[in-house]
């Protein structure tokens, strides 16, 4: 189930708030005999998260929640999770487990001894109150009202916040007017649909993503994006562009000149200021890949409120 955006916090006795965050979506799925994590693209992704998986939980049980690392001030941190995702190896696992470890945290629960997705919020919610969570995971904190809560978000410099309706039932794969995410730093998941020259120390790599997002059957060009790289991931980015370069991929828009076109598969995750009157981003920075289906990322999900 996913969040509707919304531009800025409201008061409403009838929803609940959460934090917002920076993380991967996932869900927990124990059977009394192991437990798996699955992500919001259907991947198996419970070799990566070890720690994840010793759970408490004898029960079938079906959780969603987000997985987050922190970083050394507390907050979560998206690129620091970048250190725990695809890795390929065990041995690589059990290093950046050590450097990068990781919690689940949980705001759901779809099903305890019985399906519960139609059962409202609330009852979800005391089910998920009740469950015995082992050390690496927590439930997420509720509030019932969003302005000491944003007041935080804005103190910490946080993501932002969830709003969930009371007496709402959990609806796999929509979009729900019932849950708004209030973002306060504005993030937007595009696909990457080529990349420019690097100039100077970037002659080697390459100067910045050229992002998209679908409009029916063809990528439409939402801009660039050239800063909140480190060496690393310029040297790795280079490599997968390398690999995925394709003069065919269609993006409709005014391209910059010498756009080295590629397949869309890559997912960016980029904070920006505001969208341009021009359907732009203004000021982006790139945070990190997802690993959201490709398909998914349209205009009309990623794109301005106003559009």
């Amino acid at each position: 189930m996913l969040a509707t955006p919304w531009p800025i916090p409201f008061v409403d006795e009838g929803w609940r708030f959460e934090l917002k965050w920076d993380g991967i979506r996932a869900l927990l799925i124990a059977d009394g005999d192991s437990v798996r994590l699955v992500s919001r693209r259907g991947n198996d992704i419970t070799a990566v998260y070890p720690e994840l998986v010793g759970s408490t939980l004898t029960d079938p049980t079906v959780l969603d929640g987000e997985i987050i690392a922190l970083d050394e001030s507390g907050r979560p941190s998206f690129q620091r999770l970048q250190g725990r995702m695809n890795l390929s190896t065990s041995a690589l696992v059990a290093a950046a487990r050590s450097s990068n470890p990781v919690t689940y945290v949980v705001f759901d629960v779809l099903y305890h001894h019985s399906a519960l997705i139609a059962e409202p919020w609330q009852e979800r919610r005391t089910r998920l109150e009740s469950l015995p969570l082992p050390v690496a995971m927590v439930a997420s904190d509720v509030y019932g009202t969003a302005a000491p809560l944003w007041a935080f978000v804005e103190e910490h410099d946080l993501e932002g916040i969830v709003a969930k309706r009371l007496g709402s039932r959990y609806r796999p794969g929509i979009r729900s007017p019932d849950w708004r995410k209030i973002a306060a730093f504005k993030t937007v998941r595009a696909v990457v649909a080529g990349s420019t020259s690097g100039e100077g120390g970037r002659r080697s790599s390459f100067g910045s993503l050229v992002l998209g997002l679908w409009d029916g059957p063809r990528l439409r060009f939402i801009g660039t994006v050239g800063s909140g790289f480190d060496d690393a991931s310029l040297a790795a980015i280079r490599d997968a562009l390398d690999e995925l370069a394709d003069d065919e991929t269609e993006i409709v828009g005014d391209l910059p000149k010498g756009t080295r076109r590629v397949r869309p598969a890559l997912v960016a995750m980029v904070q920006y200021r505001e969208w341009t009157a021009a359907g732009r981003l203004r000021a982006p920075s790139f945070k990190g890949f997802t690993d959201d289906p490709v398909p998914a990322i349209t205009w009309e999900a990623e794109g301005p409120p106003s559009s």
